[in-house]
């Protein structure tokens, strides 16, 4: 059973690179590198769908930024892996939930959603 689920954007935390990001985001949208951050996040303000989302769901959720990631899991297989990504966490255990492959296929939210519902079930 899934005890937590593990959100790490390819973004490193702070007011300065959130700046950088939403600039990036509005000048050179194709070149951004955090899709997970592109529908969970518009330029300045969290999806409508997804804020619901995480306000009504029974999962408990951890939305890490690179940086934090790093610090949190230092020594972990993980820390290398391609980002963004989602992680469940497991009997103490982490393990890939949502791939960054999987993860750039997403176009909305919406369809973020349906994948963390469908794969809970699993």
């Amino acid at each position: 059973m899934i005890q937590k689920i593990i959100f790490v954007y390819n973004a490193n935390s702070g007011v300065g690179n959130a700046m950088l990001d939403s600039a990036h985001k509005i000048f050179s949208p194709s070149t951004y590198n955090c899709n997970l951050c592109s529908i969970t996040f518009g330029v300045f303000t969290e999806d409508k769908a997804w804020k619901k989302f995480r306000s009504t769901t029974n999962l408990e959720l951890q939305f890490l930024h690179k940086d934090e990631f790093e610090k949190k899991f230092v020594g972990s297989k993980f820390v290398n892996t391609t980002l963004p990504v989602i992680f469940k966490e497991s009997g103490g255990e982490l393990k890939e939930f949502i791939t960054t492959n999987e993860l750039n296929e997403l176009k909305s939210s919406d369809q973020l959603i349906a994948a963390i519902k469908t794969k809970n079930l699993k």
